[in-house]
């Protein structure tokens, strides 16, 4: 089983740090009123929402990167 390290930090009320191995992302809103946005240090950025009941939402896009194919 691989070892994992990841850590979330309250830096102000509804704002959180979150670190990984690679990268790191700020999470804003989600204190169950509303959706949370996450963008990340890789160019992902994250809306979701928890809905009633078991359901939830989420929309994730990346950064495209230029001139590869």
């Amino acid at each position: 089983m691989p070892l994992t390290f990841r850590k979330s930090f309250r830096i102000l009320p509804g704002v959180r740090l979150n670190i990984n191995r690679r990268s790191w992302s700020i999470t804003t809103g989600g204190n169950g009123n509303g959706p949370r946005h996450t963008r990340s240090s890789t160019g992902r950025r994250t809306t979701s929402m928890d809905l009633p009941g078991p359901f939830g939402w989420r929309k994730t896009t990346t950064k495209r990167r230029r001139g590869g194919h």
